[in-house]
């Protein structure tokens, strides 16, 4: 039997990165997945490589930051797949690079709209439908920048730091009640998120910052969430893991 055989999930951010590779392999392991992203191409993309190998998936358009989308997410995963059982709150962006003092407000904004409570609108109905499905398992995408800080990125890294208190306020909450919700700190990882927005030198640069001397791959950050959101880690909630090439150990 698959991993998440039988299950339904949200995976938000979906349409590329991180969120498609989970979105692919939580299929290959049996989930029916509700993939959200606010770029449309991108989402059904994924959407079709899943059913090209034989998985279920639909496309919902959202935008993290809107409360009614995540609120819709849930009910379609409800409508087409009868329940909820599995979520990854995964969308984000990195925000303007800014000194604190200079940082722009509508950047500020923006930032903790869609990483901090589109986290938050994202559990908000989520775990009321996984009450409903019978429990659930919810992985939060923080970062290594929710543990530590980096100058220039104050929206970023205190959305990041958030993520990790909302989590295990959530998990508690829901402990007993057959939920678990845990967040996981990947490190700089290939993905258009970089390798849109930087040069060959910074990437090289960022590779340097790790022990292990390299970047991260989408695909082996899936992995991680994958073990959090099966039965394997079935006594684990509340926590966090990080998947950093040993970038928090310095």
């Amino acid at each position: 039997m698959k991993n998440l055989e039988n299950k339904a999930a949200i995976i938000t951010g979906g349409g590329s990165g991180i969120g498609k590779a989970i979105a692919i392999l939580y299929a290959s392991e049996g989930a029916k997945i509700v993939v959200t992203d606010i770029n449309e191409k991108g989402g059904e993309e994924t959407v079709s490589e899943i059913k090209a190998k034989g998985g279920e998936a639909i496309f919902v358009k959202a935008d993290t930051s809107r409360p009614d989308d995540s609120k819709n997410a849930a009910e379609q995963a409800v409508k087409q797949f009868g329940g909820l059982h599995i979520a990854v709150n995964n969308a984000g962006i990195g925000g303007p690079l800014s000194p604190t003092g200079e940082y722009p407000i509508d950047g500020w904004d923006k930032t903790i709209a869609i990483n901090l409570s589109g986290v938050f609108y994202g559990m908000r109905y989520q775990i009321p439908a996984m009450l409903s499905s019978g429990g659930g398992s919810i992985v939060n995408v923080a970062s290594i920048l929710g543990k530590v800080g980096t100058p220039n990125s104050s929206a970023y890294v205190a959305s990041k730091h958030g993520i990790i208190g909302l989590t295990e306020a959530a998990a508690l909450e829901y402990a007993k009640q057959n939920i678990r919700i845990n967040s996981i700190g990947p490190g700089y990882i290939l993905t258009p998120l970089l390798t849109n927005t930087l040069d060959e030198a910074t990437m090289k640069g960022l590779a340097g910052l790790h022990p292990m001397g390299r970047l991260g791959t989408s695909e082996e950050v899936a992995e991680l969430a994958l073990w959090l959101n099966s039965d394997k880690a079935s006594f684990v909630t509340g926590a966090y893991y990080n998947a950093d090439g040993g970038y928090l150990a310095q």
